[in-house]
């Protein structure tokens, strides 16, 4: 077969119809990137890369990465983010959660190699588990439970960022591992169970804001436009600074907070009712990004009540399904 999109500055995103990896698409072609968008549509459908189709610049492959990558690959760089976010998704089938996160990223370590392109690893602030540092710093080893019911994901990057560190050090592979916090803005799927995505629903519906436990636990919500901004800049960072990388917003806020802050968006302001706090459910997150401003010259912009105020104003054009938020 011949080479797929065989000229330079050619880029693999898998995992490219997800939330992040749409955005990301998008922002690749604005730059003058050849972008190829691999998905298995398990969690991304495909209308999200729809807009990208007509674009001769782009092309769409239907793969899952747990299987052997198509031949004719030839890519500069590769973003692999191509794992569920959330846990309503991941904890369907954790086994196949596991495979994503580690085979999947084995052979697009291979590939890299193979192509002499440089990869970067979307990893996750769930490495940290329940912190018993706060906040957190990329030094921490974090604290996770391995046969817990968030497992399958916690484990299953942590693995992931294991394997592409011995890729660099015996293989010589160019990597980039970027550990992702709690990321919001429109795209996001309505049924994805966030936080933010759940309240905005529920609200819009005229019904109840959902807070599972008494509301003080903690997120950091970093918008979708900052957190692209953090991952192009890691990808083209200079060879000696492969992370990990914290990137997140440092502005930390309470459950209810956020669903406080969602109410004052909605006409009426809907009630909030409480319910237990799921198995394994983090009580603290926040980031420490002094590498990545250091290193980046990163750091967020977009205010959070300007981040769920655009992010409402999307969803009230879309249809809503509320699930358990995360």
């Amino acid at each position: 077969m011949s080479e797929i999109h065989s000229e330079s500055h050619v880029t693999l995103v898998a995992g490219g119809a997800g939330f992040l990896g749409a955005h990301l698409c998008r922002r690749l072609l604005a730059q003058g990137h050849r972008v190829i968008c691999m998905d298995s549509f398990l969690t991304g459908p495909r209308e999200n890369v729809a807009c990208m189709l007509d674009d001769a610049r782009f092309m769409l492959i239907h793969h899952d990465i747990i299987n052997p990558l198509p031949k004719g690959l030839r890519p500069t760089q590769i973003y692999n983010l191509a794992c569920a976010a959330s846990p309503r998704h991941y904890q369907a089938d954790p086994i196949h959660t596991v495979r994503t996160c580690v085979q999947g990223a084995l052979n697009l370590l291979e590939l890299a190699t193979a192509s002499n392109a440089r990869i970067l690893q979307a990893s996750t602030s769930e490495v940290y588990g329940g912190p018993q540092v706060h906040p957190q710093v990329e030094g921490y080893h974090g604290n996770v439970n391995p046969v817990g019911l968030r497992s399958c994901y916690d484990e299953g990057k942590r693995c992931a960022e294991t394997l592409f560190t011995d890729y660099a050090r015996q293989r010589h592979t160019s990597v980039k591992i970027a550990r992702i916090f709690n990321t919001y803005g429109p795209g996001m799927a309505p049924d994805d169970g966030r936080v933010v995505s759940n309240f905005i629903c529920q609200a819009l519906a005229g019904e109840a804001l959902t807070i599972y436990g008494d509301g003080s636990q903690t997120r950091s919500l970093c918008y979708v436009d900052d957190m692209i901004d953090g991952l192009v800049l890691l990808m083209n960072s200079p060879a000696g600074f492969q992370g990990p990388v914290n990137l997140g917003n440092t502005e930390e806020v309470s459950v209810l907070d956020i669903a406080r802050r969602v109410c004052s968006l909605s006409p009426g302001c809907p009630q909030i009712e409480f319910q237990p706090l799921p198995s394994d459910d983090p009580v603290l997150r926040c980031p420490d990004i002094e590498l990545a401003k250091r290193h980046l010259s990163w750091q967020p912009t977009v205010s959070l009540d300007e981040g769920l105020a655009r992010t409402y104003a999307y969803f009230a054009g879309a249809s809503c399904r509320v699930h358990e938020p995360t």
